[in-house]
């Protein structure tokens, strides 16, 4: 059987490590073939503040996160991203496709391209069931590249169930960091449109958006698309593990 081929797509800087380095293990792990994909190929970087000093020890990745993150920073296919504005590159060749998600404001390069739209509008039809075989994966912001990307004015995702980061989890973030680390966990700025109000205006009903307030971790598959969405770092163990098996059940 061939190897599976993934790829993480990632802004140069901002992505979460948890939301990253968890699915990456699982890949690995389930012996995928891993690459990742910045604009210009530069080596990407997660968010510092999820990663180091006290922010990290009170809001971020957990050591075992740290751990894994590690280990996939020192790997030679994060040392050597491929570019997606290369004039060569296409997601086609890949089985999975994952966009992690984050709150710094660097991750507004891969939401806000018209590049990565045009690849994604490209891939994501290729998803469709009952006969597609590729898969699209993306948890927190992540869902909105997918939201943002139209094919004839719609989202990719119009017509797919899905979950993102819900506006009570955001609103909570914001207002209780908001003295130390001012407007950072709204990407867009202070004021803008939460992640799930911008979500949900892409769908054809509103109610296909799907949430939970509760910290177990929520995951959701849509019956339609190979298409899987979490809302945040305490899914992503539960999303890498559906993932991995939505990818193999389509190769058994």
């Amino acid at each position: 059987m061939a190897f599976v081929k993934a790829l993480i797509m990632m802004a140069d800087y901002g992505h979460d490590p948890t939301e990253t380095a968890v699915p990456y293990a699982a890949f690995k792990k389930a012996r995928f073939v891993v690459q990742f994909a910045t604009e210009k190929g530069e080596i990407p970087e997660c968010d510092r503040r999820m990663t180091q000093g006290i922010t990290q020890k009170l809001l971020g990745a957990k050591q075992s996160t740290l751990e894994l993150y590690a280990q996939m920073t020192a790997s030679t296919e994060w040392r050597l991203p491929l570019s997606w504005v290369a004039t060569e590159f296409s997601l086609d060749q890949f089985d999975l496709v994952l966009f992690p998600g984050g709150h710094d404001k660097g991750v507004r390069q891969i939401i806000d391209s018209p590049v990565v739209h045009r690849l994604v509008a490209d891939y994501f039809p290729q998803t469709k069931k009952p006969d597609g075989k590729k898969v699209v994966a993306a948890v927190c912001h992540g869902v909105m590249v997918l939201s943002e990307s139209k094919v004839d004015g719609k989202s990719v995702i119009h017509d797919c169930v899905t979950t993102a980061l819900p506006t009570g989890f955001e609103r909570i973030a914001f207002w209780g960091t908001r003295a130390f680390l001012g407007d950072y966990y709204k990407t867009y700025g202070a004021g803008s449109e939460n992640v799930e109000e911008s979500v949900r205006k892409n769908l054809a009903d509103p109610k296909q958006f799907k949430s939970s307030l509760g910290m177990a971790p929520f995951v959701i598959e849509d019956e339609h698309y190979n298409y899987i969405s979490a809302r945040f770092p305490g899914d992503a163990e539960l999303f890498a593990e559906r993932t991995v098996k939505l990818v193999q059940s389509l190769r058994s």
